[in-house]
């Protein structure tokens, strides 16, 4: 399966229409010191509710430290029936140094 990225510009213009669901997938302690505004935190313990929960024809962009990790959350995302779900290239490092909060 390849996984789809979309870079932090691409990301930015979602997020301003309102067409993207963040999911943050790093550990609670730098999720809580730093993240995408509207991002929520997947972890095994609500990973279950939000494949129940969430539309899966909503675009769906997943983000961790660098942007591998999210490459197989990506993955298994679209093998629980997401259709459109995207790796956040460069991952948080990247977008807090590209991308200031007047992004969200």
């Amino acid at each position: 399966m390849t996984t789809s990225t979309m870079n932090a510009q691409q990301a930015c213009e979602l997020l301003k229409e309102g067409k993207l669901k963040v999911v943050d997938i790093r550990d609670p302690h730098s999720y809580s010191t730093g993240r995408i505004k509207t991002a929520e935190r997947l972890d095994n313990s609500n990973l279950q509710e939000f494949i129940n929960n969430n539309a899966k024809d909503q675009p769906v962009l997943v983000c961790c430290y660098h942007g591998m990790a999210s490459q197989g959350a990506t993955d298994f995302l679209k093998a629980q029936g997401f259709t459109e779900v995207y790796s956040l290239d460069g991952g948080f490092e990247f977008w807090k140094v590209c991308h200031p909060e007047h992004c969200e």
